[in-house]
């Protein structure tokens, strides 16, 4: 038997990652704590498929831009470092609105200007700038799926509530039995308008905040 010593491998998915994940969905989620991309929040969540197709258009900007602000900081020189970033990012931006054109018409309608304000949102500039633009492509790939991530679970729980209460429907399918319409259920109109968005978001923020103020006092 050999007497060489086994060198110990470290695991691929480590401690770093596992908190980079947990940062992102929860202690650090881009809009229920650090209050970001809050107008996405509020003018694209009245039906789920529309803020779904959103998310996803997110994901692939986030990710995207990190994995390439990653791999090309080295060549990319200080003094003209944001202008870069922000052209990687609208280059991007500019592919996932033509691919909604073409494949997903009408929902690409409903959402208007607001895929092309993912230019102009801060948490994809500020992983980019933040994150990214001082880390390696693997850790600024999960961070930027990570944030995305965040960013979305937030959008779609907003959105199912305000399109169950406002029209009683989920991904444009009724849900509530025409039976409690008879008996004289109502949608409850304001949660198809803007106000509607604030105080859900509002009280998920609360939520949120609570139990992670209950979660570090157990520790």
């Amino acid at each position: 038997m050999s007497n060489e010593p086994q060198t110990q491998h470290k695991p691929r998915f480590g401690r770093t990652e596992k908190k980079l994940i947990k940062d992102a969905l929860w202690d650090q989620n881009p809009i229920s704590v650090q209050i970001l991309g809050i107008c996405s929040a509020l003018a694209v969540t009245v039906m789920m498929t529309t803020t779904a197709v959103m998310c996803a258009a997110v994901l692939f900007v986030l990710t995207f831009s990190n994995m390439i602000v990653s791999a090309l900081r080295k060549w990319i020189p200080p003094q003209i470092r944001i202008i870069a970033e922000i052209t990687i990012i609208a280059a991007l931006v500019i592919i996932a609105d033509q691919f909604l054109k073409a494949f997903l018409f009408d929902i690409s309608k409903q959402l208007s200007i607001f895929v092309g304000l993912i230019i102009t949102n801060c948490i994809v500039l500020g992983r980019a700038e933040g994150f990214a633009n001082s880390n390696p492509v693997v850790p600024s790939i999960l961070d930027g799926a990570s944030s995305a991530l965040g960013y979305g679970w937030i959008l779609m729980t907003v959105s199912f509530i305000r399109e169950l209460l406002g029209s009683g429907t989920l991904f444009g399918f009724h849900v509530i039995p025409q039976a409690a319409y008879d008996a004289g259920y109502e949608n409850m109109g304001i949660m198809v308008l803007a106000p509607g968005a604030f105080f859900v978001l509002g009280i998920l923020i609360w939520i949120q905040r609570t139990l992670s103020e209950r979660g570090g006092k157990k520790r």
